[in-house]
């Protein structure tokens, strides 16, 4: 039984991961690459069989954000050349969502840029969760609005949304080298209200914006440590006119030991491959999904996905299925 075999056997016992057995992974040899997913599919294969769950994103606001965040297009430091528009109409995002079910995507995910949602703006996406859920009862609606008030965490939940996703991104120690116009604590604060609103947290990271393994292995304790249901796990699609514009520190065999990292130590969690697979895993994109067991499909917030032909024909190639079963709280190990 090799190494990583006997680390994924204690980690299905309840165990978890040391920092150095966590380094360990990170720092595998390419040529240990195979053993290391095939440990990795044994925990994923335990939780989720060889099902798929499939997301699809709507980007409901573009632009026009006050905060300094230098991975982002939309921030107010970017001078990358996007589309800005203020709140969809609630048509727009209902139309959104019939997209989503045609395409078979599980979870439907409205995404606004800004520091936090306006009341109207709230309002907006209140009133069409309300009408996609009176249509698609199954569909697990996720919204990803900002940094959220106690109160509007509890409007959300009462109008159906299953799901509150708002990303740590980077570790506590790294993350005033991204962004200074909010703290760390304040991403966590969102986690934190959202749960108690009984809302499924959603909360997950960037790699790839200059980053140590000890800051990857401290993003994946933390999101342990929180409980987040849903890890989105985002590759850095380096974006010219964002201050981290440029920025090309990633292969694909990295990126697929940091997805294996993640399933170790977060085992019963989904885990999704996230944006910026397609340019940093490319040709290797199908391994991604060893130790992840949910993708996005279709375009993200400022970049184009994959077309979604090519992820289907992916999934019929690895005999994994769609996963259509509806939302329901993971069981922490």
């Amino acid at each position: 039984m090799t190494q990583y075999n006997k680390l994924a056997e204690r980690v299905l016992a309840g165990e978890v991961l040391s920092d150095d057995e966590a380094l360990s992974i990170l720092n595998s040899t390419d040529d240990d690459l195979l053993l290391l997913l095939h440990a990795s599919y044994k925990i994923r294969k335990h939780y989720f069989g060889n099902k798929v769950k499939l997301n699809m994103i709507i980007n409901t606001k573009s632009g026009l954000c006050p905060e300094n965040c230098g991975y982002c297009a939309q921030s107010i430091v970017s001078v990358a050349p996007i589309e800005k528009y203020s709140m969809m109409k609630r048509e727009e995002i209902i139309a959104g969502a019939e997209r989503a079910a045609k395409l078979n995507a599980g979870t439907y995910c409205i995404v606004a840029s800004g520091r936090g949602p306006a009341d109207r703006e709230l309002d907006i996406v209140i009133d069409s969760v309300k009408k996609i859920k009176s249509k698609h009862e199954h569909m697990t609606v996720c919204a990803c609005l900002g940094l959220l008030k106690a109160e509007q965490a509890v409007r959300l939940k009462e109008a159906g949304v299953d799901r509150y996703n708002h990303n740590i991104n980077t570790s506590e120690a790294h993350h005033a080298s991204i962004t200074t116009s909010h703290t760390y604590e304040d991403r966590v604060n969102t986690v934190d209200l959202v749960k108690q609103s009984g809302i499924s947290p959603c909360s997950g990271v960037i790699i790839g914006m200059r980053e140590t393994k000890e800051d990857v292995i401290a993003m994946a304790r933390s999101l342990h440590a929180m409980d987040a249901d849903s890890i989105p796990v985002n590759f850095l699609h380096a974006v010219d006119g964002t201050p981290l514009g440029g920025v090309d520190e990633l292969t694909p065999r990295y990126c697929l030991k940091v997805l294996c990292l993640f399933r170790f130590m977060n085992p019963s969690k989904e885990i999704r491959i996230s944006g910026g697979r397609e340019v940093n895993l490319r040709s290797l994109q199908p391994f991604g999904l060893f130790p992840a067991n949910s993708i996005f499909i279709g375009d993200y917030l400022t970049t184009e996905g994959q077309e979604g032909n090519q992820d289907r024909k992916m999934l019929e190639d690895l005999g994994f299925e769609v996963d259509l079963e509806p939302l329901k709280r993971n069981v922490s190990v």
